[in-house]
């Protein structure tokens, strides 16, 4: 019989009794993940550690509840963030998903040229249509691989500063739509060398069990009832309408 005595020793990584009994009461059926190589979750195996991606995660906590759970997972590993939206959003939208992952802007930081400000129009550009239709919809903020290893100089701050960025552009298109954010880049473990893959770019299994449980944990605080009746899902958000004026993008300050 197969163990996997890391993982069961792991504190920040739910057991699949503790996922089931935090994701009581999801209504998700439907699950789409949109983005680039981290939603797709590439990553090395970690020895005593199951062979599950982040997302596969999430998915078998929803399946505990609905073993017919619909799961679509669209993550092309490479992709800016206009290209996420150019191939992977009508493709997500006839799926019809009622809970989204969207996760992307990885790859433009790291052009020569980065402007978090189309980033963030990008990311805008497929979380309001999703929320348009009724989907939940869930987003990071990415690990900052800098706390963990060296990167020579400027390239180690260039990298830190430009992934702050990212973050920050990630976090405010959340609150204009009323998506979930998962804090990757807050959690204690984002110094640890061992929960990357020996690309130095990339969360191995490991570091993906400790995120797609820290996932699962900010899709249980929607799980309350919702304030005055609100439906889940439909949290008050930013009309796509409005979007479409551009009259709600603050300027999001450039790493460079």
């Amino acid at each position: 019989m197969t163990t996997y005595p890391n993982e069961l020793a792991d504190p920040d990584v739910l057991g699949g009794h503790e996922e089931h009994a935090l994701l009581r009461g999801a209504p998700w059926r439907r699950f789409a993940v949109l983005g680039d190589s981290v939603a797709a979750g590439v990553g090395e195996r970690v020895d005593g550690y199951l062979a599950l991606t982040w997302a596969e995660r999430v998915a078998r906590g929803l399946r505990s509840h609905h073993p017919g759970l619909a799961y679509l997972n669209l993550g092309v590993r490479d992709l800016r963030a206009q290209q996420v939206r150019e191939t992977q959003l009508a493709p997500a939208l006839t799926f019809a998903p009622d809970l989204a992952a969207v996760i992307a802007g990885g790859n433009d930081l790291l052009s020569r040229r980065f402007d978090p400000d189309a980033v963030a129009r990008e990311l805008e550009a497929i979380v309001a249509p999703l929320r348009d239709v009724g989907a939940e919809v869930f987003m990071f903020r990415l690990l900052d691989i800098t706390l963990a290893i060296d990167v020579p100089e400027p390239y180690g701050t260039r990298l830190s500063e430009r992934l702050a960025a990212l973050n920050d552009a990630t976090s405010a298109v959340a609150e204009r739509q009323q998506a979930l954010v998962v804090a990757g880049a807050a959690h204690t473990r984002a110094a640890d060398p061992p929960m990357y893959s020996s690309d130095l770019m990339h969360l191995n299994l490991r570091g993906q069990a400790v995120i797609g449980s820290e996932a699962i944990r900010e899709l249980s605080r929607v799980l309350a009832p919702p304030v005055e009746g609100e439906p889940l899902g439909l949290r008050p958000r930013v009309p796509s309408e409005e979007l479409a004026q551009g009259l709600v993008l603050p300027a999001v300050e450039s790493g460079g």
